[in-house]
């Protein structure tokens, strides 16, 4: 039987660091207002000209190299964003030409949920035996498409830029115990907008953005914040349930548990909910603050590097995001 496991991340984030006080001066905001509602300290941004595949690129060569293989080696690239470089083609063919060669890619879209959801394709095209080695990317621009006034506060104070990634390989030995045990897949479309970006978009004509369209700001996210704080606390512990079951672990046996990285009173809420102890989970979005499809990546691989997940650790992954969309996975290092 072909287990899928995970044999090496890594993360990209900016040089720039933008703090509460920074956005300050750009809006009727506190350092006090940000934290108390989200917990984020300072956050990410691109430098003028840095693209959203040369985060890519940082965060890949990383993986790929943790992984002891060569770019040449990776069988598939499967990229998930919601900030992509260019209306088409997706940024994983601008990271396929960094890296060289003529292996397929695409960019999946389920947004803050999109990484679970890639890792869950890369699963599946390892477990079939299609590909061997699969390298699986989330990376956010958020920076360059935010409202930075007063007006679009509530949203463009929780979100920053980076990148993280991991590589997915196939393991046939009889011997061995790493695998992705279980992805969890969810989805309820009739929310979708209750966090979304409107515009640009086909299904505005003649034309999909107008004059009209950027004054009235519909080209900037818009978000419930307290319809999609509801739903999050409640579908995150089913998802992770179902993927604990799923994967015939119980939940005490879990060494850490990584949530998406949106708000840490959200995380707060979930952990108290299943009494999960703190020192069995990890947050990063004080320092990063909301990187949606790059999040979790970018957790497994500060974990990774600090000895917070060693061979045999059992991780669970749980996530939540625009669409609405949620997912939760369970792997064995």
């Amino acid at each position: 039987m072909i287990r899928a496991k995970i044999t090496g991340t890594g993360m990209y984030v900016p040089d720039r660091v933008v703090t509460n006080k920074d956005l300050e001066q750009l809006m009727d905001t506190s350092d006090e207002w940000i934290r108390q509602r989200s917990g984020i300290e300072q956050r990410h941004y691109v430098e003028p000209g840095q693209l959203p595949s040369d985060l890519a690129e940082a965060a890949a060569r990383q993986a790929i190299e943790d992984a002891g293989l060569e770019p040449d080696q990776i069988d598939c690239i499967v990229l998930a964003t919601l900030s992509p470089e260019a209306e088409f083609p997706g940024t994983s063919f601008f990271l396929q030409e960094r890296l060289g060669g003529h292996v397929p890619c695409f960019d999946l879209k389920a947004q803050c949920s999109g990484f679970l959801y890639s890792l869950g394709v890369a699963r599946s095209f390892v477990k079939s035996g299609q590909y061997k080695r699969v390298l699986v990317v989330g990376c956010e621009v958020h920076s360059t498409g935010i409202d930075l006034t007063t007006e679009g506060r509530d949203v463009a104070v929780l979100f920053g830029d980076g990148a993280g990634a991991i590589v997915v390989e196939a393991d046939d030995d009889p011997d061995g115990r790493s695998d992705i045990l279980s992805v969890v897949l969810h989805a309820e479309g009739k929310y979708a907008k209750k966090l979304w970006i409107e515009a640009p978009g086909s299904g505005f004509q003649p034309t999909r953005i107008t004059q009209e369209l950027i004054e009235e700001k519909r080209h900037f996210p818009r978000m419930q914040g307290k319809f999609v704080f509801k739903h999050a606390v409640t579908r995150m512990p089913e998802a992770l349930r179902e993927a604990l079951d799923e994967a015939g672990i119980k939940q005490p046996d879990v060494d850490l548990f990584l949530f998406h990285q949106a708000n840490l009173r959200i995380n707060e809420f979930v952990a108290n909910a299943m009494e999960i102890p703190p020192e069995k989970t990890r947050n990063n979005m004080q320092r990063y603050g909301n990187c949606s499809a790059a999040s979790i990546p970018m957790l497994i691989a500060e974990a990774r590097r600090e000895g917070s997940i060693e061979p045999g650790s059992i991780v669970s992954m749980t996530g939540f995001g625009s669409g609405f969309s949620w997912a939760s996975a369970v792997v064995r290092w």
